[in-house]
């Protein structure tokens, strides 16, 4: 719940402070603003980041998913005689060949007008599965089935949860809003649709709609999850499954076809955005900035879309693997934890100051990185170990040691993205201070969008900000 609801509230403040300043500067990437701010090596240097994350991280946890929802409904191994893998590596190829002319050939608008029509067909079907579902427990009624789901499962309708949960409550207020900030207000994929928009009018009411979209998070989106643990608990191989096995046991037969439709255009929607940021991060800050800078439109664009199929094939290598990483959703946001908060700290720092030098950005870079995978995959490991041995030398069983490592928990990645956000910010602005810019940065504008805010843009965001904690304090 935590992060779909949160993510209103990281639109809002995309709308009403990055955007501006975004369409004042004539981005077309978000690195791009780097380049203005700092220079074109730290643009570089972010871009690789991007690239990165989306090749090892997104790309391929979207293609997994995606394959596992489409094998899951409609039970491929079994449709055309072959194993579980077998089924999500035909899925996963099936869905990134389709997905890859789509995006490569098809150019942003195409990306945007699918997603258009994609996003109301997923509006209608994920709202549908929570409504069957309620209804086969309910035997037909809707209000009994959530009558005996929250009857019998109180524990799991309570917002704030408690301290063994995957993100505990606390984490709102450490990490997970500057995860928020950065998925939703600097993360390319996501933003560039907003960097299209014809006037800053329209993209802030883009990003206003979406974001009170996303307060319905909860009802297609975990409720299901509700629905799912009620009717499957303790019979599923993993938790990864569950959607797919809902949508089989509660859909009606003539429905499946149009879920499946639905399902597979919101793959494509994720999959085809992802690499369409791609492209145009590769032609625009890499290939023309730094391999041929006379090159015109055309040869840009051509090598970017030879990018994007180099980029979407090695991701269909990647996808399959994901299967051994546990929990995708946790694989997903530990992952990026490497990138987003070093990328995040530059542009918050490069905004709000006017004398932090490029130096310091690429330090803040590098550093981020370095720690994060430190912290995350090297001292975690290595404390969880030396936990259990220390724990189990004192007599006690495996379970009891276990429980024991728990209760002495190394920190929430959250927290450790939130500790090191402040020392990036830190070691930037003492930077600085030591050997600061010798003229102020000054943002000026280019006059290629008119950037008229929206007149209700405040009163708009407030207000689905009210709601956001309403229901927070409501299930509380």
């Amino acid at each position: 719940m935590v992060w779909e609801t949160l993510a209103a509230i990281a639109m809002v403040v995309t709308a009403m402070f990055l955007l501006p300043r975004y369409l004042k500067g004539g981005l077309t990437t978000v690195p791009g603003f780097l380049a203005k701010r700092f220079d074109v090596t730290t643009k570089t240097l972010t871009s690789v980041l991007f690239l990165s994350g989306y090749v090892v991280v997104l790309l391929p946890v979207i293609l997994y998913s995606g394959s596992l929802a489409i094998s899951g409904m409609f039970d491929i191994p079994t449709l055309l005689g072959v194993t579980h893998t077998q089924s999500i590596w035909i899925c996963v190829w099936g869905i990134g060949i389709i997905g890859s002319i789509y995006a490569v050939f098809g150019g942003l608008k195409a990306v945007a007008v699918s997603d258009s029509i994609n996003a109301i067909g997923l509006l209608i079907g994920g709202i549908l599965i929570p409504i069957f579902g309620l209804m086969m427990i309910g035997d037909g009624s809707l209000l009994d089935g959530l009558n005996i789901l929250t009857t019998e499962n109180p524990e799991k309708f309570k917002s704030m949860g408690g301290a063994t949960d995957p993100v505990p409550f606390y984490t709102i207020f450490t990490g997970m809003m500057l995860v928020q900030l950065f998925y939703w207000g600097t993360n390319q994929q996501i933003i560039q649709r907003a960097l299209g928009a014809k006037d800053l009018k329209e993209g802030q009411k883009g990003l206003l709609l979406a974001s009170f979209i996303k307060i319905l998070g909860p009802i297609i989106v975990v409720l299901p999850g509700l629905i799912a643990f009620h009717l499957f608990e303790g019979t599923l191989e993993s938790a990864d499954s569950a959607y797919p096995e809902l949508v089989r046991k509660v859909l009606p037969g003539a429905w499946v076809g149009f879920f499946a439709a639905v399902l597979f255009g919101a793959i494509l929607s994720s999959f085809n955005s992802v690499l369409n940021s791609s492209v145009t991060l590769f032609g625009i800050d890499v290939y023309k900035q730094h391999i041929n800078k006379d090159a015109d439109e055309k040869t840009v664009v051509k090598y970017g879309k030879t990018f994007g199929v180099i980029l979407a094939i090695a991701a269909m290598f990647i996808a399959p693997l994901i299967a051994n990483a546990g929990s995708l959703f946790d694989y997903l946001q530990e992952i990026n934890g490497i990138y987003s908060i070093p990328i995040f700290s530059i542009i918050i720092v490069g905004y709000l100051t006017k004398r932090v030098p490029a130096i310091a950005a690429k330090i803040g870079l590098v550093s981020g990185c370095l720690l994060y995978i430190i912290s995350q995959f090297f001292m975690q490991p290595h404390f969880v170990t030396s936990a259990l041995e220390a724990a189990k030398s004192s007599g006690i069983t495996d379970i009891e040691a276990l429980a024991l490592v728990e209760a002495q928990a190394y920190p929430h990645f959250l927290d450790v993205m939130a500790i090191l956000f402040f020392l990036n910010v830190v070691i930037m602005l003492i930077i600085g201070r030591i050997k600061p810019r010798e003229e102020d940065f000054v943002q000026e504008y280019t006059q290629q969008v008119d950037i008229t805010p929206w007149k209700y843009t405040k009163q708009v965001g407030i207000a689905i900000c009210v709601i956001v904690i309403g229901v927070y304090i409501y299930f509380a």
